[in-house]
């Protein structure tokens, strides 16, 4: 006889792959090993480790019993356990009665079935079915009821089974060969298969919950040549399905959700659309696909020159990569104090000006100081004012109705992260106030001035990996919600010649992102101030290194960034005189 150990319950554990944390006595599951939390409750399982009793707190679910059952359910077996001792059932001949084949017949299941599966119903109550359970050497095993005009307001139970017998498959000595055996939770429903001349259709003994009856019937279902699920279709999803592909040694078909017709079952689908509908799902069902798996051919096919993206506005940035492509990560590198921060917000300006929401983070830079210096490139030297300060020298800046009339233009386009009120956390809290915003706001261009500053990380802590794990979830974030991203990094000598592998931080930075640019200065007596690199380029493999780089050039007075020292751009929000614009407010308020 098996005496229970709590030792037992661990290995058990180990058997499955399940995550647990024990609480006092109880045990918790991270998901119920059964109905899985239905993809989303947690901690609803849990065993007792003194009583061995377990549960499943989900009212959809309500799977308990003891743990010696769990382990049988799971195949898992415990040592010194005695084979299970089922009661030997009388062996006479079982004839059906006229009371259960006219309710049969009510349920859209012939008179023949009905005889050739021997329903009956029991001694002086017509109103209680009885489903007997043959093995597949026409022995008697098991015996189910099921009341006919179950009340709940007065009946305690809809079916029962006939204690200490072994649950078995109904329907095995029915069985005409070893080619398809479907599988269905409730007898109405493998008797309306049978209805409809579909052979070797069984169902289970106890509904969807317990699979006891597995073991029992273990070596004469893996006979059969193919097995198909055809459980009942419950919120969204099929029961039976996702324990029977774990535990059968072979590929498991399941019924289409679109096959059942809105209804819940075979015999439902029976009587509201007939038998060819059931035949059709029968012979419709296949196997399923692996969860966040998709099909190739199902696929869209697109050309890569029409994936959305936003231009720079550098032409040569633009010819080559497309634009900064939405879905996809660019790495940004170059020395400290070089221009990165200018020539990102440069970008920004350029993803407004296309209609683009942008979100900011300026790790470096305070608000209103990246705010300036984006302003001053938005306003182009045109619109630029100049004064000398009290040393003789320059001062470049805007007058009220420019930065009136930038505010109004930017003004649902334009977010930036609020560095005035940093957590501890901020890590944590950017990637959720990005996602955030980006629902919110219908962000389409992410900026993150830089990647350390971004991330608050003790000097205990794993940097590395961090860092890493930081920007695969930037990676994921660009494709999920279709934004372009921006990640400033410094690399980790300020003087040696860059390649993508002296980015400061993890070498899985670089192998994460979709694009590397490097911006850096140029040397004393180039013609030009600057030149943009192209180290990595995952759209088509082009790149921009060494003298094929990028050449720009610098406008003091504006800030901007130029692929040409000549070029006059002017932003939409200039497109009418300034004084046209109410200088009161910097945005309209309606009431």
């Amino acid at each position: 006889m098996y005496e229970y150990k709590q030792s037992d319950v661990f290995e058990f554990t180990n058997f499955i792959g399940a995550e647990t944390h024990q609480k006092g006595d109880e045990l918790f599951f991270k998901y119920c090993p059964h109905c899985k939390g239905d993809g989303k409750d947690k901690d609803t399982f849990s065993i007792n480790l003194k009583t061995g009793a377990f549960k499943c707190f989900r009212a959809s679910c309500d799977y308990h019993g003891h743990f010696v059952e769990l382990a049988r359910d799971f195949g898992f077996r415990l040592e010194n356990e005695q084979e299970q001792k089922y009661r030997k059932l009388p062996q006479k001949k079982i004839e059906s009665k006229p009371k259960a084949i006219t309710y049969l017949e009510s349920r859209g299941i012939s008179a023949d079935v009905c005889k050739r599966y021997n329903i009956t119903t029991q001694t002086n109550k017509d109103n209680v079915l009885v489903f007997p359970f043959y093995d597949e050497q026409n022995i008697l095993q098991f015996v189910k009821y099921r009341k006919t005009d179950f009340d709940k307001r007065f009946d305690k139970n809809k079916e029962w089974c006939e204690a200490e017998t072994m649950p078995i498959l109904f329907g095995m000595a029915q069985c005409e060969d070893f080619t398809r055996l479907v599988i269905t939770e409730g007898q109405l429903d493998s008797l309306s298969l049978a209805t409809c001349g579909i052979k070797n259709a069984v169902s289970v003994p106890t509904g969807a919950v317990g699979f006891t009856w597995l073991s029992n019937c273990w070596d004469w279902i893996n006979r059969f040549n193919e097995i198909v699920v055809f459980g009942d279709y419950e919120k969204g999803k099929i029961t039976l399905i996702d324990t029977l592909e774990k535990r059968l040694q072979k590929k498991v078909k399941c019924v289409r959700p679109e096959d059942y017709l809105c209804e819940k079952d075979a015999n439902d689908i029976l009587r509201k659309y007939g038998k060819e509908a059931l035949v059709k799902a029968v012979e419709n069902a296949e196997l399923r696909d692996v969860k966040f798996v998709k099909r190739l051919a199902n696929v869209e096919a697109v050309n890569l020159s029409d994936l959305p993206k936003i231009k720079t506005g550098v032409r040569n940035l633009d010819r080559i990569c497309g634009g900064l492509l939405r879905g996809h990560v660019v790495l940004l590198s170059g020395k400290r104090g070089e221009g990165k921060s200018t020539f990102m917000s440069s970008l920004v300006a350029e993803a407004i000006e296309q209609d683009n929401s942008v979100f900011v983070y300026s790790g470096e830079l305070p608000n209103y100081h990246f705010k300036n210096w984006l302003d001053l490139q938005i306003a182009g030297a045109e619109n630029i004012a100049t004064r000398q300060n009290e040393y003789g020298d320059n001062e470049y800046y805007l007058t009220g109705e420019t930065v009136n009339k930038i505010n109004r233009w930017y003004y649902d386009k334009a977010f930036i992260f609020d560095n005035s009120a940093v957590n501890d956390d901020e890590y944590e809290g950017l990637l959720k106030v990005i996602t955030d915003s980006i629902c919110r706001y219908d962000i389409k261009l992410v900026c993150i001035d830089n990647l350390m500053t971004a991330m608050d990380c003790d000097a205990n802590s794993d940097l590395y990996r961090q860092q890493s794990q930081f920007v695969k979830n930037l990676e994921k974030m660009a494709q999920k919600y279709d934004v372009a991203i921006i990640l400033v990094a410094h690399p980790k000598k300020s003087n040696a010649d860059f390649d993508n592998d002296t980015v400061s931080g993890s070498s899985d930075i670089t192998n994460a992102v979709s694009f590397v640019f490097n911006y850096e200065r140029a040397k004393e007596g180039e013609d030009y101030d600057s030149k943009l690199m192209i180290t990595k380029n995952r759209l088509n493999g082009k790149l921009l290194t060494g003298d094929n780089a990028i050449k720009l050039h610098y406008s003091e007075k504006s800030k901007r960034i130029l692929a040409n020292v000549y070029e006059q751009k002017q932003y939409s929000c200039f497109a009418k005189p300034i004084e046209d614009i109410d200088d009161d407010v910097g945005f309209d308020l309606d009431f």
